[in-house]
């Protein structure tokens, strides 16, 4: 087999780029000329034969540059609350759904911020869904054919934030309170996305692991429904929800402080790293 076809999108002396990830390198693609400027860009020229025809690309050394984000821009996030099955716990009839700033989130080895304000900074290990071209009133049974790939997401949550009224939006946008990467796996490799498990570790600690076929709401079921009330574009992302473990629903709870190390890892994607910083420190 040869190696998986993975976009990531970086920065580096140049300044912000994209190219497809082979084992400790990059191929840079916003090089060549005439390419798109950026990753989602690139999806929504080429979807969906992602591979690129160009050859000779310039090759950076991936320990030599700072990862972004897979998609740095998307125009539109959405994130799935209450989505895995959980013993005693009865299945919602439908999912509750709230948005994230791109803004909120950094990319693999970058600093996650606990905000001064705020002692219950929280972790939710998620996979994130990329879409790859225009998707309105999509029927289910449709809804895979406008998924460009997979990535890791660590939805960091404010908690008390998040409390402050019934809408989530103040708790889960804290700037640079998430994280999302370490790059896109294009759906070829990841043929059927529920057969995948989820890890999220705090210092090495495991605190979530769960199967993606415990979903209450699956990823083509969460495209067809949100595509009903908003048109998906190429690079926008659903964050497909989170199991229990997080911090908040331990007893006694846990929250994560400066020093901390936060992985999230999904089989046959990577491993998604961060350490906690104040925001006071940059």
């Amino acid at each position: 087999m040869g190696e998986p076809l993975k976009f990531a999108s970086f920065v580096d002396h140049s300044g912000a780029g994209y190219g497809i990830v082979q084992g400790e390198t990059i191929l840079r693609l916003d090089s060549v000329p005439g390419a798109p400027p950026d990753l989602k860009a690139y999806l929504g020229s080429r979807f969906p034969d992602l591979a690129p025809s160009e050859r000779d690309l310039e090759t950076l050394r991936l320990a030599e540059v700072g990862l972004l984000p897979p998609i740095p821009n998307p125009g539109k996030i959405f994130c799935v609350a209450t989505n895995f099955h959980e013993d005693g716990k009865p299945a919602p009839q439908f999912p509750l759904l709230f948005t994230r700033h791109a803004e909120a989130q950094i990319g693999h080895g970058g600093a996650i911020l606990k905000p001064a304000i705020s002692e219950k900074l929280d972790l939710e290990g998620e996979l994130a869904v990329i879409i790859g071209r225009r998707a309105h009133k999509i029927a289910r049974a449709e809804a895979m054919a406008y998924v460009a790939g997979y990535a890791c997401f660590n939805e960091g949550s404010v908690r008390d934030w998040q409390k402050h009224s019934s809408q989530f939006t103040p708790g889960k946008n804290f700037y640079q309170s998430g994280a999302f990467g370490p790059w896109m796996v294009c759906t070829r490799e990841i043929p059927d996305p529920a057969r995948l498990l989820l890890e999220s570790r705090v210092n090495g600690v495991t605190k979530q692991s769960i199967a993606i076929d415990r979903m209450i709401f699956d990823i083509p079921w969460l495209i067809s429904y949100i595509s009903t009330f908003a048109p998906l574009d190429p690079g926008d992302v659903i964050v497909s929800g989170t199991p229990s473990g997080f911090g908040g629903s331990r007893n006694p709870p846990e929250f994560l402080f400066p020093g901390d190390e936060v992985e999230i890892e999904i089989q046959g994607i990577g491993t998604l790293r961060n350490t906690v910083v104040s925001d006071s420190c940059l």
